[in-house]
């Protein structure tokens, strides 16, 4: 067990290298219960919402989820969300547990001019993630007979035991995977039933050390590592994020008169010694940046890393070296995501 943003949570239930594994192959149960889940009311929610955050949430369908992020007025991240339109006058966000309080807050000041009022859920509900291929399947055993409507980053409203609950097509690792939120007081009932039905098709707990690892593979940012108040979404490589039809929104303008000095990268190595964050990177003895996250990956087997590197950022196969206690590791560039798969 570790503390992580207040909580105290499973750093693994047995082995860090075997639940990763197993959920690349079968799936993962998580108890997210930690991340901050915020619930909108008010007529104006989406045009609040597309003042307050980047992208355009009064165009998303209901049903819809949408990755996010929360900008101060000089355009670097306060934190990244998920953003779901529940209902053409609902929306919920699901935020990072370290940052619940600010981005509450920040949020509430943000909408106050629409009328949007903003209510901190996070003590009263859970969130419970099944993840992995089997993951649907083990999500039909349990009676979650809707997961199979749900395309990739899509939500709708459910019932557990005849508690009002949200059922997701969303999740941190790059596999098929759903997430469901409820109240905290069926939240063992429902960990309990998910374990059993899915015992048999090869579901496992899982803490926190094999979701970073899953997520690292799949390119995924972790706020304090590639996202932080010094960086904006643009150098983060989370461009796509940026719209130009969008119109004001709070670090809009600042972006758009923005000139990135720095970018993130994917590195390959060789071997097995693995940089970690914070570790110096350099082209040719000279540095250059800083790695942000990085592990042996389980399921490529070989050294990965994100990093930070000066503008412009280096192609693909360009080699740089990665300063490993104090000797310098081989690495190559190569393009985000580590690893892939098809979500329909």
């Amino acid at each position: 067990m570790t503390d992580f943003g207040g909580w105290y949570l499973p750093l693994r239930f047995t082995s860090e290298l075997a639940e990763h594994r197993t959920v690349r192959q079968a799936a993962g149960l998580f108890d997210l219960s930690h991340m901050a889940q915020l619930d909108l009311s008010g007529a104006r929610q989406a045009e609040a919402l597309d003042y307050a955050l980047l992208g355009k949430h009064s165009a998303m369908p209901v049903g819809r989820a949408s990755y996010s992020m929360l900008l101060t007025s000089s355009g670097t991240v306060i934190d990244d969300l998920i953003v779901y339109r529940l209902a053409e006058d609902h929306y919920f966000i699901i935020a990072n547990a370290a940052n619940r309080q600010v981005v509450a807050t920040e949020l509430a000041l943000r909408m106050a001019d629409y009328g949007v009022s903003v209510k901190d859920q996070t003590l009263e509900h859970a969130l419970i993630a099944v993840q992995g291929p089997n993951s649907l399947e083990i999500l039909h055993a349990a009676g979650f007979d809707q997961a199979s409507q749900l395309g990739y980053y899509r939500a709708l409203k459910t019932t557990y035991q005849q508690s009002p609950a949200i059922l997701a097509r969303t999740g941190y690792t790059g596999e098929n995977g759903y997430e469901i939120a409820l109240p905290a007081s069926q939240a063992v009932s429902l960990w309990r039933h998910l374990a059993t039905v899915g015992a048999s098709l090869g579901l496992v707990k899982c803490g926190l050390a094999c979701r970073d690892t899953l997520r690292l593979e799949a390119g995924m940012p972790l706020y304090g590592h590639e996202l932080d108040l010094e960086t904006t979404p643009v150098e983060a490589g989370q461009e796509w994020l940026v719209r130009t039809d969008k119109g004001d929104y709070i670090g809009g303008a600042a972006l758009a008169g923005a000139t990135p000095t720095k970018h993130i990268v994917g590195l390959a190595g060789q071997g097995r010694r693995a940089g970690r964050a914070g570790s110096a990177v350099l082209a040719e003895g000279v540095p250059v940046g800083r790695v942000t996250s990085g592990a042996l990956s389980p399921t490529l087997r070989y050294p990965i890393a994100m990093a930070f590197v000066h503008c412009p950022a280096p192609e693909p196969g360009t080699s740089l070296q990665v300063d490993i206690r104090g000797s310098l590791a081989q690495f190559r560039v190569v393009k985000l995501p580590f690893y892939t798969k098809e979500k329909r």
